[in-house]
């Protein structure tokens, strides 16, 4: 069997593995939700602070599909997981590398970074149903609940909604969050690959997964802008297939904040037409950005007769 990745992988003396040098393109600077632009645009990034619109966190998942199939073959496009927290931005031209280190026969940390070092994610990628838990499962036990929410005021654990029929055709418009398809994305992925006929890419599972998540949304209040901090795809009966029809529903598994954020964690299942037994997952942190919110203070104080914390 060819080789599904040209890739060129480094192996030093310790076995850790590490890809080449990629600067990922940048296609969500056209991506609206609630009527308005996303983390992506360059305008409303940099009103929010960062210095332009940035690339979206699983486009990164490509550069480790070589490093995991060296490490696993096949089994990596059955039932891999990749599991990651979101360290630090990347914009558009800014070259970044990707590396795995294994522990033990189906368990590995990965890592990103830039050319200065700046850390872009860190996390695990797995195989099969007995691995190690992942970093995103290590991590959900650390969480702290969500305090005095504003905008994920109404929301509440354990909402769920309805099945969703998906699919993912190479032509097909994958709608507003995402306005590309396949076919787009396959002119542009760090890590090409001739399986990708007729396999999802990894990192376009996550827009399988998540395409229609304004379809049945959850009542979080807005307009706001959020971002990725956490992403988990978990494969159990892979691979993925293009064009095959599935079908998803959505579930709010937590709820935490920071200073500046308001998040929520969404588990995606998805199934085959009918069936009741998931074949991938995802876990998605979704943090809102309270400066994003226009009435975030006026908001809050009208709720707990309080100002925000600074």
């Amino acid at each position: 069997m060819t080789p599904p990745f040209a890739t060129s992988i480094e192996r030093d003396a310790q076995g850790v593995l590490r890809g080449p040098w990629r600067a990922p393109r940048q296609m969500l600077d056209a991506q609206s939700y609630d009527g308005h632009a996303s983390i992506h645009d360059d305008d409303t990034a940099r009103k929010l602070g960062f210095r332009g619109g940035t690339i979206e966190g699983p486009t990164h998942f490509s550069q480790f599909d070589p490093l995991a199939y060296a490490l696993w073959g096949e089994a990596w496009f059955a039932t891999g997981c990749i599991s990651a927290h979101y360290r630090s931005p990347v914009f558009e031209g800014e070259e970044v590398r990707a590396s795995v280190s294994p522990h033990g026969a189906d368990f590995a940390q990965i890592r990103m970074e830039k050319r200065d070092g700046t850390e872009v994610l860190t996390g695990t990628a797995s195989i099969g149903p007995d691995a190690p838990e992942s970093a995103l499962t290590a991590r959900m036990r650390t969480l702290a609940p969500l305090a005095q929410p504003v905008i994920l005021k109404d929301v509440q654990l354990g909402m769920r909604t309805g099945r969703m029929p998906v699919s993912m055709a190479p032509d097909q418009p994958m709608g507003d969050l995402y306005p590309f398809s396949l076919t787009d994305k396959l002119r542009r992925i760090t890590e090409p690959s001739p399986r990708y006929a007729d396999i999802v890419p990894l990192e376009m599972v996550s827009v399988l997964l998540n395409h229609v998540a304004r379809e049945q949304p959850f009542p979080a209040r807005g307009p706001c802008v959020g971002l990725f901090a956490d992403q988990e795809i978990r494969l159990i009966d892979g691979p993925i297939r293009v064009g095959a029809p599935y079908e998803l529903d959505r579930e709010v598994v937590a709820l935490s904040g920071s200073r500046k954020t308001e998040s929520m964690w969404v588990r995606t299942r998805l199934f085959h037409p009918g069936g009741d037994r998931p074949i991938a997952t995802m876990l998605l942190n979704t943090a809102s950005l309270k400066a994003s919110y226009a009435s975030y203070a006026a908001d809050h104080e009208s709720l707990y007769e309080s100002t925000p914390h600074a």
